[in-house]
């Protein structure tokens, strides 16, 4: 029970630190914007006080993180691509309309293992109930372009 309290206590001190870091650093940007539109603003003046900024640093911005777009050939590519890095898929043998167990003779194991190299790639879970009905290349393609919304 001690422990419990003292980790609550260590958490209550933590974000309170925090929150007067973030209210610290709010104030000296409220300071900086009022300076700068005030008369009192002048940076060849005030170029060593904490009121000087750049101008440029207060203007709003927003920054994305955005995926690259994604056509049907980009991911046709990067299927192949982890497919011929699996180590028991022969590459030569390897199409988009090969059958996983009867064209390249790989075990259910090792589909689940091929599904879950694919959901690494592209970045998203892959429900057990549709990667049952994925057993060739081809409609692993099909199926990623449907959750990404490529069409071509």
């Amino acid at each position: 029970m001690a422990a419990l309290v003292q980790g609550i206590r260590c958490s209550l001190v933590r974000s309170s630190c925090a929150l007067r870091v973030c209210a610290q650093r709010a104030s000296l940007i409220g300071l900086q914007w009022k300076a700068m539109h005030t008369k009192q603003y002048n940076p060849a003046h005030n170029s060593n006080s904490l009121l000087s900024v750049n101008v440029r640093t207060l203007q709003p911005k927003r920054l994305y993180s955005a995926k690259d777009p994604l056509t049907l050939e980009l991911i046709r590519d990067r299927v192949l691509l982890v497919l011929k890095l699996y180590d028991k898929i022969d590459p030569n043998k390897l199409t988009l309309d090969s059958h996983f167990m009867n064209d390249l003779g790989l075990d259910s194991l090792d589909h689940v293992e091929v599904i879950m190299a694919i959901e690494d790639e592209f970045g998203f879970e892959i429900p057990d109930s549709d990667a049952e009905k994925l057993f060739k290349p081809g409609d692993i393609v099909r199926y990623v372009a449907d959750k990404e919304d490529v069409y071509e």
